[in-house]
């Protein structure tokens, strides 16, 4: 089959960019391994999930959020939001299809995609002219190789499969996870960056955090160096946005640990020498990018890790027409910019 544009992935970043293209009039398909659209936010986020950034950060191309809309969106009330989005577009992702395999043909001057059907487990080929990686940078949850893990005999998840903590009540966890800030801190150092450089908006959110969280070094959390938004830009590695969290910690419901050395059955092992018992281990270990599974192509455009060698604003596009979509680490924001 030929089209003009293969886009791989109905998340978000897959959705926007379709959208964009149907304003345009432009031909797409998208290739989507699940049997539903945003699976990470309909089947992997946790019940309770709200938008951390602003509705206004958070809105996707051509598309604004209904009047009443909350600042702070909830999960589910962003789905209806996606749903309507697909239904307003006209999108109509292939589902159950899993992207096995990618690459340029310097001769036809097309890029062959073959694609599983997961439901028939047959293999369609795809020929594009153009090429979108949407599948993002939280493709699969990142689990870390700790000596001794697979020893543990209890339960172990990453935090993608955690809903809620009602089964875990009774039990004692570790939660394994930088500045810690307010979603309202955020919100007003995303409004600070159109107007004043990315240093003055850092020294303001980590003054006020400063201001509302004292020192936390002793609690286990010290503060880097580097400012929140320096972070996130240059080493994609967003702060933790407190919704209670700290608190706990403070009342001491909630005890921060340093890095683990092993795991002997139930007995987790710490830098520190220290070492104690828990029932059940949570990675709060982020997600890695899985482009480079079937993605082949000259290094021009992600790096070893499967993310885009270039930094923000200048990621998105490679050699052979290959572009990407939602691996600018500026969650919906850059998300809507890149398509």
């Amino acid at each position: 089959m030929e089209e003009v544009v293969i886009i791989v992935g109905a998340g978000p970043s897959g959705l926007t960019t379709s959208a964009c293209l149907n304003v345009l009039s432009i031909p797409n398909i998208i290739l989507e391994k699940e049997d539903f659209f945003a699976s990470l936010w309909k089947k992997r986020s946790y019940d309770r999930l709200k938008l951390h950034l602003g509705k206004q950060f958070c809105q996707l191309p051509h598309m604004p959020y209904p009047p009443g809309t909350p600042t702070f969106i909830p999960k589910a009330r962003f789905l209806r939001y996606l749903e309507d989005y697909v239904s307003h577009f006209q999108i109509n992702p292939r589902y159950h299809r899993l992207v096995e395999y990618a690459s340029y043909d310097k001769v036809a001057a097309k890029w062959h995609i073959v694609a599983k059907n997961t439901l028939s487990d047959e293999s369609e080929v795809y020929l594009a002219k153009f090429l979108v990686v949407a599948i993002g940078k939280n493709n699969e949850g990142l689990i870390p190789k700790i000596p001794g893990l697979d020893s543990f005999g209890w339960e172990f998840m990453h935090c993608s499969k955690y809903k809620n903590g009602r089964r875990f009540v009774t039990k004692k966890f570790w939660l394994l996870d930088k500045h810690v800030v307010t979603k309202e801190m955020v919100l007003l150092g995303m409004f600070l960056l159109k107007y004043v450089p990315r240093k003055v908006v850092d020294y303001v959110i980590v003054s006020l955090a400063k201001l509302n969280y004292g020192d936390l070094s002793n609690y286990g959390l010290p503060r880097p160096k580097e400012g929140p938004f320096y972070l996130k830009d240059v080493t994609r590695s967003p702060p933790i946005i407190d919704v209670g969290t700290i608190g706990k910690i403070k009342e001491g419901e909630i005890q921060v640990v340093p890095a683990v050395t092993k795991i002997e059955g139930q007995y987790v092992y710490f830098s520190n020498g220290k070492m104690n018992q828990f029932d059940a281990i949570i990675f709060a270990t982020g997600y890695k990018s899985t482009v480079l599974k079937w993605l082949q192509e000259d290094e021009n455009l992600f790096n070893e890790d499967g993310m885009p060698k270039k930094n923000f604003p200048n990621h998105w596009n490679g050699e052979n027409r290959l572009y990407c979509v939602g691996f600018a680490s500026r969650g919906l924001f850059g998300i809507a910019r890149d398509a």
